[in-house]
């Protein structure tokens, strides 16, 4: 159910996706389609008259594509949101990344051309429900909408990197959370779950950990195949750590962050002598409709880092990470949870922090500081 009306501005230069998707929406409850446009041009012109609260808006456009769209929705519009039309190409996924970056809520993939036309509209709908349904629900998304990550790769001293500096906000433990005896002093891994507005907030956290930070972190993103490939790219050139799309059997490092490949499962596993841990991507079925998923993930760091792990949760829609995060927690990690003010979507670490779960609940530029006097 959305929490509020939406007004809804459908940009697309291909017909077919224009009728599609404005049909979809007309079947919502909720959601108005206020208006059309078949380029980015005519959309800008629309929007002071309709004044929509979203855009779903196809990347690829004549006259003004949609990161152009984007870029003047951040200078004139601000509150105005956008879900991306996205295809699963290199080249798509590489321009949603830069939509992301640009303040865009969130995207879905144009179906494949081998579903027909039914089969394509059914999975616009099941992708755009529940995207429409945090956009209204969430009383961030619209304050949050545009903000960019403001670090660059750090530059190098006497050949090593160093890190951004970090502004001081206020950080609240929760009184609530039980202390474990299992703990046994500082981390040795650190894993991360994160979903909608993901990598607009890792691209903001991840620069900000030193380049030294002698452990490795693990991360699911909630992404499609490709898009992941392309995620780790963007982070990679942003970040004092080396960051890329984790590969199946790899050892992991410390100072490399690995983000689990979209559509499949990652997991830890013992190497064949038992002394290392090595990554395993696996086709395993989706977990709470997430593959990959960080229930899944945090399970098997559990299995190996007993009192030896910082687990973080961040933005997202859903509840992926809530049982993994009481797994963890059993056995002695230290729980870092991204506060509601600065989530674009309060749904991931909301049932983590009523539950006592968080350690820490901090906003979203002192996690990382969080994290390193964790590992320290």
């Amino acid at each position: 159910m959305l929490a509020k009306k939406l007004r809804v501005l459908v940009v697309d230069d291909t017909i077919v996706y224009r009728k599609a998707v404005s049909d979809i929406l007309a079947e919502i409850p909720g959601v108005e389609v206020v208006g059309i446009a078949h380029n980015g041009k005519i959309a800008m012109s629309k929007i002071a008259t309709l004044k929509p609260d979203l855009l779903t808006l196809d990347i690829e456009m004549p006259e003004m594509n949609g990161l152009e769209v984007l870029a003047e929705l951040q200078k004139n519009h601000p509150g105005v949101g956008a879900i991306m039309l996205s295809t699963l190409t290199d080249d798509g996924s590489h321009m949603t990344m830069k939509a992301l970056e640009l303040g865009a809520f969130d995207f879905i993939l144009k179906p494949q051309s081998s579903a027909n036309l039914q089969e394509g509209k059914d999975q616009i709908k099941n992708a755009l429900l529940p995207m429409l349904e945090a956009f209204s629900n969430s009383s961030n998304a619209r304050s949050l909408l545009g903000t960019k990550g403001v670090f660059t790769r750090p530059k190098t001293l006497l050949g090593k990197k160093t890190v951004s500096p970090l502004h001081p906000q206020a950080i609240t433990a929760t009184s609530s959370t039980p202390r474990t005896s299992v703990r046994r002093g500082k981390s040795e891994i650190v894993t991360i779950g994160i979903s909608t507005g993901g990598p607009n907030a890792l691209s903001q956290m991840l620069p900000q950990l030193p380049g030294d930070l002698g452990v490795p972190v693990v991360i699911v993103q909630h992404m499609p195949p490709v898009f992941t490939k392309s995620l780790a790219a963007s982070l990679d050139a942003k970040c004092a750590l080396t960051v890329k799309e984790a590969e199946d059997t790899e050892p992991i490092q410390p100072n490399t962050v690995y983000i689990a490949p979209g559509g499949k499962q990652m997991k830890l596993v013992a190497s064949a002598d038992g002394k290392n841990r090595i990554i395993k991507i696996t086709n395993d079925p989706p977990e709470n409709s997430c593959k990959p998923s960080a229930d899944y993930l945090f399970r098997s760091v559990g299995d190996y880092y007993v009192g030896r792990t910082t687990a973080v949760i961040m933005t997202g829609m859903g509840s992926d990470g809530t049982k993994g995060l009481q797994i963890l927690k059993q056995k002695g990690a230290f729980v870092i949870a991204q506060d509601e003010a600065t989530c674009v979507v309060y749904g991931m670490p909301k049932a983590p922090i009523q539950q006592g779960l968080a350690d820490i609940v901090a906003p979203l530029n002192k996690i990382a500081a969080e994290i390193t006097k964790s590992v320290r």
